[in-house]
């Protein structure tokens, strides 16, 4: 890309500076004006995690184009949860829109086009919360537009407006009225899909999930919001390891291929949800196979906790 990318860029990086030299690479090659730095802070308990934060954030000095570069870096660990929150918070107290990657999420070179035209044409547009670079359909696709609508906030490279963050609560304060009235059977298709997401946002609620992406979920959800998802894959998950904080075992979604979006884009002619589309995405992505090893993994979590603090 010659030009600059007038849309500003946020970079989520925390302790990996291989998959952050990896990702910084292909920002740096879209030479954003704005680049905004959120950056996690060392945890006490883990050998080698302060010079590892220092190494990534050594990273970021390698900008080498003209750029408007602003850090918000942390001392202390804050975790997933609060620290992308009120990162992105501080990011929408600067900006009214930007594109968001974390260090583990390498785009293709067309994903910044793709967000940066997207946000403009949907920017008014209050039914848009999210536009992502993800694509779980292999292969499948319904029509031949560039994109289609999705219920599903998928994260792996994304972009947003501050319109659309400001219905973020990280306390999740409607789940309670939501849970107890059944209303999550007006959004999804089945019981299963129900089940499987009352669990999911109920062990958000409770903190025994420290994550941000299900509480932004659960956020446009509460808005009628839906997300733009790109008939081909724009970016890939390089971070599938043992260094990462969730995505430690290798499955389907680790490293799917990119591919190269075409230009102009084909628009659709109208905003409906693709449910089809979706409930690929529940069977596959959101599947009960996946939850129960997390069932197992959380249950050993709270077994631990009560051990230590019956000590």
């Amino acid at each position: 890309m010659d030009s600059q990318l007038s849309t500003p860029v946020v970079f989520l990086i925390f302790n990996r500076p291989d998959t952050t030299k990896t990702v910084f690479e292909a920002i740096r090659q879209a030479k954003p004006k704005i680049l905004l730095i959120i950056a996690d802070g060392p945890r006490h308990d883990r050998v080698n995690d302060a010079e590892k934060c220092v190494a990534t954030r050594s990273i970021i000095e390698g900008v080498d184009w003209e750029c408007n570069l602003l850090k918000n870096y942390s001392d202390i660990n804050l975790g997933c949860k609060l620290r992308v929150s009120s990162g992105l918070d501080w990011v929408f107290d600067q900006v009214e829109s930007a594109i968001i990657l974390e260090d583990d999420c390498l785009p293709n070179p067309t994903f910044f086009r793709f967000c940066s035209e997207l946000l403009n044409q949907y920017a008014d547009d209050k039914r848009i919360m999210v536009i992502s670079g993800n694509n779980f359909q292999f292969g499948r696709r319904r029509t031949e537009n560039s994109y289609y609508f999705s219920a599903f906030t998928h994260c792996w490279g994304w972009a947003t407006w501050r319109r659309a963050w400001q219905h973020y609560d990280i306390d999740m304060k409607l789940w309670s009225t939501v849970r107890d009235n059944g209303w999550l059977r007006d959004i999804l298709h089945s019981k299963y899909a129900v089940r499987y997401w009352e669990y999911i946002f109920q062990s958000v609620f409770d903190d025994l999930i420290n994550s941000w992406a299900y509480r932004w979920l659960f956020a446009c959800w509460m808005q009628g919001g839906l997300t733009i998802l790109p008939n081909v894959n724009l970016v890939s998950n390089i971070g599938f390891n043992n260094e990462a904080t969730h995505t430690k075992n290798v499955d389907s979604l680790a490293n799917i291929p990119t591919e190269t979006i075409t230009f102009p884009l084909l628009h659709p002619q109208f905003v409906i949800r693709d449910t089809q589309s979706d409930d690929f995405t529940q069977r596959i992505v959101f599947r009960f196979g996946i939850l129960s090893r997390f069932k197992k993994r959380l249950k050993r979590i709270i077994n631990r906790f009560y051990k230590n603090n019956s000590q």
